[in-house]
């Protein structure tokens, strides 16, 4: 390729400037316009020799006395170059194209991906600290090195719609959602017989839908390069008879096995507990890690571990590198209520009828199993509500099947039915429909069919606040919350609980909160119902949400909702901490974030549960911090509530003499002394792995002061949230006459000024309240340095200013001001290098903003650093006016100045490169010694503006 092609050049083409980009292909040029966005790159295919495509070398015009105005609008100029750059000229690539700044806690997984030749991580930070950001992060870090081209994230169904839209706000890149209701619509768009997995280059996935035998071999064979898997609990290997869970591993583990893949597992809960299936994650990263005894193994294996492997909790990252990332206080409380005198000689007669239901047969051999679990779900459903229970009371028990998720198979649901009918389903698979799934007995006795009618007309009777004081308790909470500034979700274990809280507690609540949104939401709503029904929410000043677990796992909540009430108690604490999490986490605005923990006092079911379980698990967690997970599935409660509650003789559980209400003395019944002894040392075992779990792979080794200098020298080049703030406030109001009002939280644009082109990118409203920073206070339009509004904004002013039209920034300016004693001449060049990786050979042009400039005459050579000049352009105010022809004078004299200084320049833009490569050399020293960047600037910079500072005065 000819010199004047080659990457960085400026040329002439179509009567505009253009920036010459790398090419794989020697016949076909790329070019950028100067000034222009990504989105305006074109190719050119040089053999067809058009005359009007054929380039010619392009000179950058100095200003002249037409580019003179005001000083202030310098810095409006200065700004808006550099926060258009997408190319930025530092180590970390990806920073440029994104629309957030991450947190520098943040850079941690990336860095590990990048010291490996083919990225494998598992990232197991806790809930809400940010495992979206960071996989996203690397994703577009790998795009922009060409590690990769194509990458896919297989998620829950329910997560589609979210990761879509992550994907599209944070990379400013466009998704497609492969599952069974879109599968027909892409194969349409493909001409030929191209599969989705092949054609698409970004792609979200459903699990359920793609782990299916028929559909997973031709994407394991077609995948990208690289694939993310969310909430990867979901799929270990599971030591239960799960098919579905089942088919999950068989999924991922195949995608694992092929060679050269790169792969990134995302989840907050690696060790549910089962050894077994964490070690299956393990081997996912490495074969040889299954089988690795982490309690045992040597400091070299724990090493290569951590290689791929971060786990941090809160603490570890709230303040690191002197950033401070505020996580709200959880207000965590538990409220007991009492069973009202009729819903406790309910429960005596069920818990009877239960007993009696398992009384020993040897007729039934192992069937004595099936019908402890068939007495329990009966006794958890009538006491979740009235409404559950008259649900599974009416329907006889029936099996009825229900759908487990996106394109679940019917036929696994009544395998996972037939081992575990009370429906606590693993993480991943909404289990909200359980009082359908109870096993069918075939031999129910006429006796026995006419008393489940009589205990369903009973609950019918109990349906009311004055006799349901569950019910009666929530209002409470929910009042209180609402009244104090709390917006609340309710989460229920069944969907005819959800739907009887809501029905029950609405007009109450509504009586005293006229405009309050209360909504529900199941597994009944399509995902993309469930998503619209939560954003309308966020219209509202008062809302309270009544979901089912469908909701606990993965959904983002903390824009809209600061409060969790568990109305049924999970039986699992890793479920109570994804509940809560998905208000307390990163994002969450409110200092301050409730949960309260709903039960019955008299509840016998309620009481094992928290004190076997929940109450040890939340201790931990206000003493370490640690979210300690459940060693044991839902067997070892349905144990231990079977030994303590349905086998122990009638005596432990006896009648309070001044109220009709069950008392249940836990201690004196051995065997459920023994069984609460076992699930508690247990736990205590598990927070002692996670402790020493936690030590090793909370990656303390990456230091801050290692990336520090490369992200400050990132952020100066290419603009942090505060420079994009100063930037569009002081080009609204100062260039554009447009009014922008600061207030408390953000800022206020009265859009009626703003051209019709920018007025578009902005939500509806007058005046829209937009925000810099994120997370971004309620009821604000978050705007980052790559939202379209700033881009557009950027490329406005660069076109106006180097067209010389109306509203433009000064490419020159010469005032008097009180901040110089000697006149000094401040230079804004455009700086471009090539950086080329000296392995691979690829090319890639980075762009920066320099300001340089000296006092008195070049010839003195009292040179100022880019740090000083910015500081003098950032507080020059002038104090004095200069007539239209002195300005003029000054700047004509200056310009004659700077016809002898281009071995200077030259010179400066030589250290610049030499700066650079320094910053290369000390992250590839981090990362991978082996690689080392070649940079060289490209001849000559762009000079944009020359701004002379004249002391007050008129001293020359």
């Amino acid at each position: 390729m000819t010199t004047l092609l080659q990457p960085g050049k400026l040329v002439s083409l179509r009567g505009r400037e253009w920036i010459v980009l790398p090419s794989e292909d020697n016949d076909l040029l790329i070019v950028k316009p100067l000034g222009g966005s990504d989105d305006e790159i074109t190719g050119i295919y040089l053999p067809l020799a058009i005359e009007s495509d054929q380039p010619a070398d392009a000179r950058f015009e100095e200003p002249t006395a037409a580019d003179l105005g005001d000083i202030s609008t310098a810095r409006v100029l200065y700004d808006s170059a550099r926060l258009a750059f997408r190319n930025g000229a530092g180590p970390f690539r990806a920073l440029a194209k994104l629309s957030f700044r991450p947190r520098s806690y943040q850079m941690v997984p990336l860095i590990m991906a990048l010291r490996q030749e083919s990225v494998r991580l598992l990232i197991a930070d806790d809930v809400g600290v940010g495992k979206t950001v960071e996989a996203l992060l690397i994703v577009r870090e790998l795009l922009e090195r060409r590690k990769i081209s194509r990458f896919a994230v297989i998620c829950l169904p329910h997560l589609c719609e979210q990761w879509q839209t992550e994907i599209r706000a944070k990379l400013d890149l466009e998704a497609v959602i492969i599952r069974s209701n879109t599968q027909a619509r892409l194969d349409r768009q493909i001409q030929g017989d191209t599969s989705v997995y092949d054609y698409y280059p970004y792609q979200v996935i459903s699990v359920d839908f793609i782990k299916s035998d028929v559909r997973r071999d031709v994407f394991v064979e077609q995948c990208p390069e690289l694939v993310i898997v969310d909430e990867t609990h979901t799929c270990a290997r599971p030591t239960g008879a799960s098919a579905s869970q089942q088919q999950r591993y068989h999924l991922v583990s195949r995608i694992a096995a092929k060679p050269g893949q790169q792969l990134i597992l995302l989840t907050a809960t690696p060790h549910s507990g089962k050894p077994e299936e964490f070690h299956s994650l393990l081997g996912l990263l490495r074969p040889e890690f299954e089988t690795l005894d982490l309690p045992n193994s040597t400091q070299a294996d724990r090493r290569e571990l951590a290689r791929v492997f971060v786990q941090r909790k809160r603490a570890d990252v709230e303040k690191w590198m002197g950033e401070n990332t505020p996580f709200p206080e959880r207000e965590a409380f538990e409220w007991p209520y009492d069973l009202s005198s009729g819903y406790s000689r309910f429960f005596e007669a069920i818990l009877d009828f239960a007993r009696k239901l398992i009384a020993p047969d040897p007729a039934r051999g192992r069937q004595q199993r099936v019908q402890y679990w068939t007495a329990l779900a009966l006794l958890r459903g009538v006491m979740s509500s009235p409404a559950a229970g008259i649900e599974m009371l009416n329907t006889r028990l029936s099996n009825l099947a229900s759908a487990a998720g996106d394109d679940a198979e019917t036929s696994d649901n009544a395998r996972e039915t037939e081992e575990n009918p009370v429906g606590d389903t693993e993480f991943g698979f909404e289990g909200d429909n359980a009082p359908t799934q109870i096993i069918e007995r075939n031999d129910w006795t006429e006796h026995q069919r006419r008393r489940l009618r009589d205990f369903a007309q009973e609950l019918a009777g109990l349906s009311n606040i004055k006799d349901d004081s569950k019910l009666a308790s929530a209002e409470l909470i929910l009042d209180d919350w609402l009244s104090t500034g709390f917006n609340p979700v309710v989460f229920c274990r069944y969907i005819a609980t959800a739907n009887y809280v809501s029905e029950r507690l609405a007009p109450a609540l509504k009586k005293k909160f006229p405009k309050l949104d209360l909504q529900v939401i199941t597994s009944e709503l399509p995902d993309e119902l469930r998503k619209q029904r939560i954003e309308e929410m966020g219209r509202s000043p008062r809302r309270v949400l009544i979901a089912t677990d469908c909701l606990s796992e993965g959904v983002n909540l903390q824009e809209h909702f600061t409060g969790v009430l568990h109305y049924d108690l999970p039986w699992n604490p890793n479920r109570l901490e994804q509940r809560e999490g998905r208000v307390d986490r990163f994002g969450q605005l409110a200092p301050k974030v409730k949960a309260c923990l709903l039960y019955g006092a008299d509840n016998p079911i309620d009481g094992i549960v928290l004190d076997v379980l929940l109450r040890k698990v939340r201790e931990i967690k206000r003493a370490t911090g640690i979210n300690v997970p459940f060693p044991e599935d839902s067997q070892s409660i349905i144990d231990t509530i079977t030994q303590a509650l349905l086998l122990n003789p009638a005596r432990h559980i006896e009648k309070r003499r001044d109220k009709h209400q069950i008392q249940f003395d836990f201690g004196d019944f051995d065997e459920a002394a023994t069984a609460k002894a076992n699930v508690t040392r247990k736990v205590d075992e598990a927070a002692e792995r996670e402790k020493a779990s936690r030590s090793i792979f909370a990656q303390n080794a990456i230091k801050a002061q290692e990336i520090e200098a490369d992200l400050r020298e990132v952020d100066e080049a290419i603009g942090d949230p505060m420079a994009v703030e100063e930037f569009v406030s002081a080009t609204l109001n100062n260039v554009l006459g447009v009014e922008i009002r600061h207030d408390r939280k953000g800022y206020r644009i009265v859009t009626g000024n703003l051209p019709p082109s920018l007025r578009e990118l902005l939500p509806a409203g007058e005046p829209v309240k937009v925000s810099f920073q994120s997370p971004t206070p309620e009821g604000y339009h978050y705007i980052g340095r790559n939202h379209r509004f700033v881009e557009q904004l950027c490329q406005l002013i660069m076109a106006n200013t180097l067209a010389r039209v109306d509203k433009r920034a000064a490419r020159a300016a010469v005032v008097r001001t009180r901040q110089v004693a000697t006149k000094t001449t401040l230079l804004l060049f455009r700086c471009r290098n090539v950086i080329e990786q000296s392995k691979a050979g690829h090319k890639i042009v980075a762009e920066e903003m320099l300001l340089w400039g000296w006092r008195g005459t070049p010839q003195q050579k009292e040179f100022l650093d880019h740090a000083e000049a910015k500081k003098l352009l950032a507080e020059a105010r002038a104090s004095s006016d200069l007539s239209p022809q002195a300005r003029a004078g000054f700047l004509e004299n200056e310009l004659t100045l700077l016809t002898g200084l281009r071995a200077e320049f030259d010179a400066i833009a030589e250290q610049q490169s030499k700066r650079l490569v320094d910053a290369h050399e000390r992250f590839s020293a981090l990362m991978d010694r082996q690689r080392f960047q070649v940079v060289y600037p490209v001849l000559p910079m762009d000079l944009l503006g020359v701004y002379i500072l004249l002391p007050d005065g008129g001293q020359r």
